[in-house]
């Protein structure tokens, strides 16, 4: 009977998750569109350097870090497909915003102020957007599948943030940032009216719902192993692309390309091992893979080897992520579920909010190739951390 039980559930979880997905590829489409543009707008179309290019991308960590507790409970409460719905709605006005910043071209520091407020926006539409789907599917397939969830609908954020990359180049390059922002009102605004139609499910049991604080205790640990993991994908993401432009290395969006196809191979493929073997002892194999990954850009001579080092990152974090969060949801009911993720990815806005305007700062006097360097020294504590947790099955691995 359990058996059957189980195989019900993997069943509905797979049957259930694609079109979650689909929803959640298509609103961070928009959101990779200017992933490899915004810092070569802000760099060489309005005369800004490392810094400012890092306080800008960082800006939309640090309003998702703001965001995810609310984005949380609003899941819990109100279901995952309202949040994503609200989420998309955010998108659609931080591309207005980035309309409104092609005004002031003529006054760079206003330009760049107005694209700081809109990658605020869309750092909070990205919190209601990702928490959202993440209730949602677990909602669908409960704490037993809750790696796979966590792996599956991040592989449709990636998925997304890849294509993204290669279009956003493109339409940049065929009519400047003014395409960006077109593209990131219309793209949200379609993908809502497609997500109208779809069932929502919201979790059963919301009196039993735990205070944050009791949640935060829950997750602070595996919270704090994914910070120091994820100032990786920080790296990659900010200025990998300067790194390739500087060197004359071309295209300047296949790094985080390779990271993010990389990324999405092995979540399709393993994304089962967190549940089965346990999310922290995979996450301590995998964040290992990571750190090899960042010290190959570091030592590269061109772009093949650099390339080869960002699929090696995005190997390793495939499974670093949904592996501790796997270990942070099992230790808290399924009316809470949706504000344990909000929590915990809390840390990683932490560490890119933060961390992102700290690396430009370590750029501008060391070099954009000594940030992969340090990033790869910043995945020890994850690594110690995730091995602390795999020796305490029995709390963190407690459903």
């Amino acid at each position: 009977m359990v058996a059957m039980d189980n195989a019900a559930e993997e069943s509905g979880t797979v049957a259930g998750l694609p079109p979650i997905m689909a929803a959640v590829f298509a609103g961070f489409l928009l959101i990779g569109l200017a992933l490899p543009v915004l810092p070569l707008h802000l760099h060489q179309g309005l005369g800004f350097g490392p810094f400012a290019v890092g306080l800008v991308t960082g800006s939309q960590f640090a309003a998702s870090l703001l965001s995810r507790i609310g984005a949380g409970n609003y899941a819990d409460m109100r279901g995952g497909k309202r949040a994503v719905a609200v989420g998309l709605i955010a998108a659609a006005l931080a591309g207005l915003i980035y309309l409104a910043s092609l005004a002031l071209l003529g006054r760079p520091m206003a330009s760049a102020s107005m694209l700081f407020v809109g990658r605020a926006v869309l750092g909070g539409s990205e919190s209601f957007i990702i928490t959202g789907g993440v209730a949602w599917g677990l909602a669908l397939a409960g704490a037993r599948n809750s790696g796979k969830v966590i792996a599956w609908v991040g592989t449709a954020m990636f998925a997304a943030l890849a294509l993204g990359a290669p279009i956003g180049s493109a339409l940049y390059a065929a009519g400047g940032f003014a395409a960006i922002a077109l593209a990131t009102i219309a793209l949200p605004l379609a993908t809502l009216l497609v997500t109208l139609p779809m069932r929502g499910i919201r979790q059963a049991g919301n009196s039993t719902r735990q205070p944050w604080t009791n949640v935060a205790r829950a997750v602070w640990l595996p919270g704090v192993a994914a910070a120091f993991s994820s100032l990786g994908y920080g790296a990659i993401l900010s200025f990998a692309t300067l790194l390739f432009a500087e060197r004359g290395w071309q295209p300047v969006w296949l790094p985080f390309t390779a990271y993010a196809a990389s990324l999405i191979a092995a979540r399709l493929c393993f994304g089962h091992l967190p549940d089965r073997l346990g999310g922290a002892r995979v996450a301590a194999i995998f964040v290992a893979v990571e750190a090899a990954g960042l010290a190959l850009i570091w030592l590269a001579p061109g772009p093949a080897p650099a390339t080869m080092g960002a699929g090696l990152v995005g190997l390793g974090y495939s499974l670093v992520y949904p592996g501790l969060g796997a270990v942070a949801v099992s230790r808290l009911p399924s009316s809470s579920r949706g504000l344990a993720m909000g929590l915990y990815t809390v840390f990683l806005d932490a560490a890119l909010g933060f961390g992102s305007p700290a690396l430009g700062l370590l750029a501008a006097s060391a070099g954009l190739q000594f940030i992969f360097l340090a990033v790869a020294a910043a995945t020890l504590p994850a690594f110690a951390i995730a091995l602390l947790l795999a020796c305490k099955p029995s709390t963190a691995r407690r459903v």
